[in-house]
């Protein structure tokens, strides 16, 4: 289908930008739009010329000429968690780049009762789907790659699918070998949910912690993993739970810095100094992380969403392209709240 004649809001047409350009109509369009067989050169300089006429094509218009939706879903079960924010944040930077709207839709956790959208409406609505951290073998996620839609998964791996995710296993592996490093052999664990979950970062996170621990030739023990639901208040309380212990541990890793926030307060409120007394690791590169001094495993979680919202374009773009499984690095950063073993911690 060829260009589609809009007017935008001063007046100028997709003629006159193909005029001054010195172009055809359907080659602004293809420009404009984002679409491929459209030489850099002369999309740059469709680019320019629109900019300096104030042209804006017509979203109905660009929608009818290519026959898209011209709408990403994008499903999370958190819109306001740190994790999941800063995804959205990368997602949403890409996208406002393209001619594609965002629809949002927060399932909640799954272990509850939650909403995910409806798979009919979601196949009339959008050409493509994102997923934040959702386990992809649950029956809701197999109903939605029966849509054929183009998917590409955050935090989560499935066939047929591009994914992007980081190595949750080594950085839960990393943070447990620093601590044991430091000469810590009783290592606490703050998981979000009760284990086990079919969340894939943290089973894989609490793979990463008993490796490390089997490793070294720690036994570890069951009672020293206490969920903390990812909120600052349930990693006080679970905190508050390991040291109430017969025999607490020395050093805690916890599976986000949130919850190692509410670790650093109830170390402080029952009087105990962070690395000093008890060392903690928390897992994420939250912004306060450094403020609080916080020793931490960072993950790169707006590239993630950025990286995921690129492949998701490249897909609609390439419909025959393969899936891409991409996978960031992540990186430990050593604070004051992890130190060597004291000698009299026994």
């Amino acid at each position: 289908m060829g260009a589609v004649e809009s007017p935008a809001l001063g007046g100028m047409t997709i003629r006159d930008v193909a005029r001054e350009a010195g172009v055809s109509t359907a080659t602004v369009s293809r420009a404009l739009r984002g679409l491929p067989n459209v030489d850099p050169i002369t999309r740059e300089h469709v680019r320019r010329v629109a900019d300096r006429l104030d042209y804006v094509i017509s979203p109905a218009a660009s929608r009818l000429a290519s026959g898209r939706a011209g709408s990403i879903a994008v499903i999370t079960p958190f819109i306001a968690r740190w994790y999941f924010s800063k995804v959205l944040h990368g997602v949403e930077r890409v996208l406002q780049r393209s001619d594609l709207d965002l629809l949002l839709y927060s399932t909640g956790d799954l272990s509850e009762p939650h909403r995910m959208p409806p798979h009919r409406r979601l196949r009339r609505r959008v050409d493509a789907v994102l997923v934040i951290g959702l386990p992809a073998d649950s029956p809701e996620m197999r109903e939605l790659f029966e849509l054929d839609l183009p998917v590409t998964l955050i935090g989560s791996h499935a066939v047929g699918a591009s994914s992007v995710s980081i190595d949750d296993v080594e950085g839960a592996r990393m943070a447990t070998q620093h601590l044991i490093n430091l000469g810590h052999e009783r290592i606490g664990l703050i998981s979000g949910r009760p284990l086990p979950t079919p969340y894939f970062p943290e089973m894989d996170r609490l793979a990463g912690y008993l490796d490390a621990l089997a490793s070294s030739g720690i036994t570890a023990d069951p009672n020293l993993r206490v969920p903390g639901f990812f909120t600052i208040e349930g990693g006080e309380h679970a905190m508050t739970a390991q040291l109430a212990q017969r025999t607490p541990p020395t050093a805690v890793f916890a599976m986000s810095d949130e919850m190692a926030f509410g670790a650093l307060r109830a170390l402080r409120r029952h009087g105990l100094r962070p690395g000093e007394d008890v060392s903690l690791v928390g897992f994420d590169g939250h912004e306060m992380a450094d403020l609080l001094d916080l020793t931490t495993v960072c993950q790169p979680a707006e590239e993630l969403g950025a990286l995921a919202a690129r492949c998701l374009l490249d897909l609609l773009d390439q419909p025959n392209r393969e899936p891409q499984e991409l996978r960031l690095p992540i990186q430990l950063y050593v604070r004051g709240s992890t130190a060597a073993r004291r000698r009299d911690d026994g």
